[in-house]
C-alpha cells in the first residue's frame, strides 16, 4: 500500500546531494590529473591533455558513478510523478549499460562511444535531482545505526588516503606519519632499474570501492522514507550489495599494494571487480544478505513513522 505523498516526501534528501558533491569533486580531480600527467604515469590509458582527462572522466561516469546513479534514480522515482517518473525509469535503463561486459574494461580505460550511454543515464539522474531540489531539501533524523555508518565511513576514508593522494597526482612518501603507515612510491621488483610505484598516479578501483561504500552508507539513510514497500526492499538490498562489493574492492586493492608489494605475503586477495560464479563473490552476496538483515533488525530499513493527523 502506498501512503499519500507529503511535502516532506517530495523534497530532495541532503544525502543524495552529498553523494553528488563527492562524485563531482572526484570527477574534477580525475579530469585535472589525467590532463596534466603523461599516460606513462597513469594506468591503462593512452590519451593526454584535455582529451585524456575528459576520456577518463567519461569512463568514471560509467564505473562506479552509474552504479550509484541507479540507486539515486530509484529513490527519486518514489518522489516523482508523470513524465519525470518515466524519465527516472529511462535513466535506470541507460545506467544499466555499465553491466554489459566490456563497456568498462580495466585493461583499457580509454573512453569509447558506448560509454556515452551510461553517462547519459547519470546526467538524467543529476537533472532529476536538481528538479526535486527546487522543492527544498531535508535530511533524515539521527538513528542509532548512524554510529556504525560513521565508523565504517571513517575507516574507508583512512584506508583510501593513498588513492586520494594518487588521484591528485602525488605520493604519500615523505608525509609525516602517513608516509610511514602507507607505502606508495617505489617497490623493489627483481632486477628492474626503475620499479613501478606501489600506488600509481590517477584513479584506483580501491577508490571506486571507497565511493561505493560512502554512497551506500549515505543513501541507506533515505531508505526508510521510501513509501512503496517493495521498492524499499529492493533499494535496501541493492545498497547492501553495493556496500559489500565496495568493501571487497577496497580490500583487494589495499592488500595488493600494502601487503603483497611490501613482500609480507604472496597470497593475493581475490579480484572481485567483475561479478562471477566464484567463492569470493558468493561471500560478497552472503555479506550483503547479512548487512541487509542487520539493518532490518536494527530498524534501519523500517518505514519512517508519519505524524498523526487529528
Amino acid at each position: 500500500m502506498i501512503g499519500a505523498m507529503t511535502r516532506e516526501d517530495s523534497t530532495l534528501p541532503l544525502e543524495i546531494l552529498a553523494v553528488w558533491v563527492v562524485f563531482a569533486v572526484v570527477a574534477v580531480e580525475i579530469l585535472v590529473t589525467y590532463w596534466r600527467l603523461a599516460p606513462s604515469e597513469l594506468y591503462h590509458v593512452s590519451g593526454s591533455g584535455l582529451e585524456g582527462g575528459a576520456s577518463r572522466a567519461l569512463v568514471f561516469s560509467n564505473f562506479p558513478t552509474a552504479l550509484v546513479a541507479i540507486a539515486v534514480l530509484a529513490l527519486l522515482w518514489d518522489r516523482l510523478r508523470g513524465t519525470a517518473a518515466d524519465a527516472a525509469v529511462v535513466g535506470v535503463a541507460l545506467c544499466a549499460a555499465v553491466f554489459w561486459p566490456g563497456v568498462v574494461d580495466q585493461a583499457d580505460l580509454d573512453a569509447r562511444p558506448v560509454n556515452v550511454v551510461a553517462a547519459v543515464g547519470v546526467l538524467v539522474a543529476a537533472v532529476l535531482s536538481a528538479l526535486v531540489r527546487r522543492r527544498g531539501t531535508r535530511i533524515e533524523r539521527w538513528h542509532p545505526s548512524d554510529r556504525a555508518r560513521v565508523v565504517v565511513a571513517a575507516a574507508a576514508l583512512f584506508i583510501g588516503l593513498p588513492w586520494i593522494a594518487a588521484e591528485l597526482g602525488f605520493f604519500l612518501d615523505g608525509v609525516p606519519v602517513l608516509g610511514t603507515i602507507f607505502r606508495t612510491e617505489r617497490w623493489s621488483s627483481g632486477d628492474q632499474i626503475m620499479p613501478p610505484p606501489v600506488v600509481h598516479h590517477g584513479h584506483h578501483h580501491g577508490m571506486d570501492g571507497v565511493l561505493l561504500v560512502l554512497s551506500a552508507l549515505l543513501l541507506s539513510r533515505v531508505v526508510p522514507s521510501v513509501r512503496r514497500s517493495r521498492l524499499r526492499v529492493a533499494i535496501g538490498a541493492y545498497l547492501s550489495l553495493m556496500l559489500a562489493y565496495g568493501a571487497a574492492n577496497i580490500a583487494n586493492d589495499f592488500w595488493t599494494e600494502q601487503a603483497v608489494k611490501r613482500g609480507w605475503t604472496r597470497w593475493l586477495f581475490p579480484d572481485v571487480l567483475r561479478p562471477s560464479l566464484t567463492i569470493a563473490w558468493g561471500l560478497i552476496v552472503l555479506a550483503a544478505a547479512l548487512i541487509y538483515a542487520a539493518a532490518r533488525a536494527g530498524n534501519g530499513m523500517k518505514p519512517r513513522e508519519k505524524p498523526s493527523s487529528r
